[in-house]
């Protein structure tokens, strides 16, 4: 099976290319900016379903014909969409009612933006696999074909849809699941507020009620309604690997701080490579800090496997409250940051600024000043820079430290009627991250149950929802460290509360039992005793052979530990049981990392390790970039890629600038 994009030479560099946007009379610069970029790989067709099938059954490719023999004759490839990600106003005004998804309120959206259809729609599904078929069949031989882009973001704008065919589609997914309806009962907990279910058709989406929602209906909505988006991909990918079974398939996901309504490690299982698409929050001042979390967890979905970034920003987005300009360097550094942490390729949206349209005012490789801008300077550098780095190709990335990650702990964490809303699972992952890349650790990411060996430490950042500690028992005692923070193992994975106290399974482990929770007020900040100092988050905690590392100060809980390590077997467990913050989360992660012997980072610097071979012999190369305003100094010995310079012991980082060395042992 083709894992990657074939024929592209090097680290791909694109960006969604929309020439239906434009006159045809456009095309010719864009092939020779793109030229002038170092342009090899773009996406074409993702939103051009009205222009390709422009009624129904009436296909019209000519134009798309002309575009791709351009780009081949360019020598950029193609990663080519199904364009199914926004369902034609033909289509959703003739089938409103099979095609049109619903909100949890009883609204019916309308077409007018994106991605307006029902996950569970037959006519939607027919209509979206069948000109992927005929898309298929057009393009099989073309020679710039080089891999299928299927829809685009799934569930960005609609990730839940409450109409009745999902309510059937649902129950069908319950059956499945759960087999009885005496199951079905247990798992969602109906005995509270008289909701046991007696017939199959009485079971519904969770649609707006008079209070509170079932957790364990919420939970199972939020698992089906992901399977369901997952279906629809599958349809299509399907038809293209019968049609074309030599052209990779993917689609993009939202691994970002925005989005977290799909289960991506179900996701990539079914992709022939994985491709994410990644914006910054313009207004965090370490933005890049979330966009290495969000890197090193597409890696993580990818297996360790290169993966390929399909869509971020050369400037300013249009969807943010205030959508801010990158400063001067700022793409590059995003690129190479992406290229550090495993991508094998970093594509931005879009190649030219859209001059109508909700993104008009969304950044591009060619902005509405045109190429003499310092946008397209700073793009045509790096796509130069990329053309000298094709050996990084295949590499992969070294790290020592694994964050398990959870996308159904994250959904029950969401849900209301939880003891706080300020609790957010997202922010918490994100803070100890944080720790641990100012402490100059390299992360992987890993779905609960992963195997752990090879990791010294192990973070669970909230992991909610668990059956069974045994495996991160069996890694502690066999000499491995771990990070557990509050809100880890509280229920089971059906929602059911574990009794006994807190964190359930994980008692015995850490060495701790919590008999009440005690989540602080708006704004409330509590002081511990070694000077460090927690918000939204502490609990009444025992120690049952832990050792108290800091005990509150002040707040609702003065004297009660809120910081334990606990030795086991081999091995020691920490738990965090506050939502500590700043320079004291810091100085625990650094005390976690020297326990399991991972040694610290170069200060000021992101600097990451990837690993591969060159001509059969193993070879690694740092990759470092530097975000302050001063120059920096990094142990090396080797060749610096971008400039050719050799670095004797020593590499000089520029302020603001990235380094590229093939290291020599």
């Amino acid at each position: 099976m083709t894992t990657w994009p074939t024929g592209v030479a090097g680290p791909a560099w694109g960006a969604d290319y929309n020439p239906e946007q434009w006159p045809e009379s456009v095309w010719a610069d864009d092939v020779e900016l793109m030229r002038r970029a170092g342009v090899n790989l773009v996406s074409v067709a993702i939103f051009s379903w009205a222009r390709l099938e422009v009624e129904e059954g009436r296909y019209e490719f000519g134009w798309l014909d002309r575009v791709l023999d351009r780009l081949h004759q360019a020598g950029v490839r193609v990663d080519l969409a199904t364009a199914t990600a926004s369902p034609p106003p033909w289509l959703t005004t003739a089938h409103a009612d099979e095609v049109l998804p619903v909100t949890a309120e009883g609204v019916r959206l309308s077409h007018g933006s994106r991605q307006a259809y029902c996950p569970s729609s037959t006519v939607y599904r027919e209509k979206a696999v069948a000109l992927a078929r005929a898309l298929a069949e057009r393009y099989r031989d073309h020679p710039a074909l080089a891999a299928w882009h299927v829809n685009n973001e799934y569930g960005c704008h609609v990730a839940r849809c409450y109409c009745d065919r999902c309510a059937t589609a649902f129950r069908a997914w319950l059956r499945a699941r759960h087999g009885t309806l005496d199951a079905l009962n247990e798992a969602w907990g109906t005995a509270f507020w008289s909701q046991r279910y007696t017939a199959w058709e009485q079971v519904l989406p969770p649609r707006a009620t008079p209070s509170f929602g079932n957790p364990g209906q919420l939970l199972d909505f939020d698992r089906f309604s992901s399977d369901a988006l997952l279906e629809l991909f599958k349809a299509e990918r399907d038809v293209l690997r019968e049609v074309t079974p030599d052209v990779p398939v993917t689609t993009n996901f939202m691994v970002t701080w925005t989005f977290g309504a799909l289960d991506y490690w179900k996701w990539a299982a079914e992709v022939d490579f994985v491709s994410n698409d990644h914006y910054t929050r313009a207004e965090d001042d370490e933005r890049h800090v979330e966009l290495a979390f969000s890197a090193d967890l597409t890696r993580g979905l990818a297996g360790g496997a290169p993966w390929l970034l399909m869509e971020h920003s050369t400037s300013a987005v249009n969807w943010q409250v205030r959508n801010v300009a990158k400063l001067p360097g700022e793409l590059r550094r995003n690129s190479y940051q992406h290229l550090a942490r495993g991508a094998d390729g970093t594509l931005f949206f879009q190649w030219r600024q859209s001059k109508a349209g909700a993104e008009r005012y969304h950044s591009a490789m060619v902005p509405h000043a045109g190429p003499d801008t310092r946008v397209f300077r700073e793009v045509a550098r790096v796509g130069d820079e990329y053309g000298r780095l094709a050996e990084l190709l295949g590499s992969t990335v070294e790290a020592r430290v694994a964050i398990v990650y959870d996308w159904e702990s994250r959904w029950a964490l969401g849900q209301p009627a939880h003891p706080t809303s300020d609790f957010d699972y997202q922010a918490n992952a994100l803070a100890l991250y944080r720790s641990l890349w100012h402490a100059g650790a390299t992360v992987d990411f890993v779905r609960p149950g992963a195997d752990l060996a090879g990791y010294p430490l192990v973070v669970l950042p909230a992991l909610h929802l668990v059956d069974d500690a045994s495996p991160y028992e069996e890694h502690v005692a066999g000499g491995g460290h771990l990070l557990v923070t509050h809100l880890t193992g509280t229920t089971d994975t059906r929602g059911h509360v574990h009794l006994g106290g807190y964190p359930g399974p994980f008692r015995r482990l850490l060495g701790v039992r919590t008999e009440e929770f005690h989540p602080l007020r708006a704004g409330q900040v509590v002081t511990l005793d070694d000077g460090s100092a927690a918000a939204v988050w502490t609990e009444h905690l025992h120690v049952e052979g832990a050792e108290v590392v800091a005990s509150y100060v002040d707040g609702p809980l003065p004297g009660v530990p809120a910081v334990t390590r606990h030795e086991h077997g081999s091995g020691v467990a920490r738990y965090l049981a506050c939502g500590l913050t700043g320079d004291g989360l810091d100085r625990l992660v650094r005390a976690a990392l020297a326990d399991a012997g991972v040694p610290p980072g170069v200060p000021g610097v992101e600097v990451v390790r990837r690993r591969g071979e060159l001509s059969g012999t193993p070879v690694s190369w740092l990759i470092a970039v530097n975000h302050g305003g001063s120059d920096a100094e990094l142990p090396a010995t080797g060749v610096e890629l971008l400039t050719g310079a050799r670095a004797s012991g020593r590499q000089v980082v520029p302020a603001g600038g990235v380094v590229v060395v093939r290291e020599e042992v």
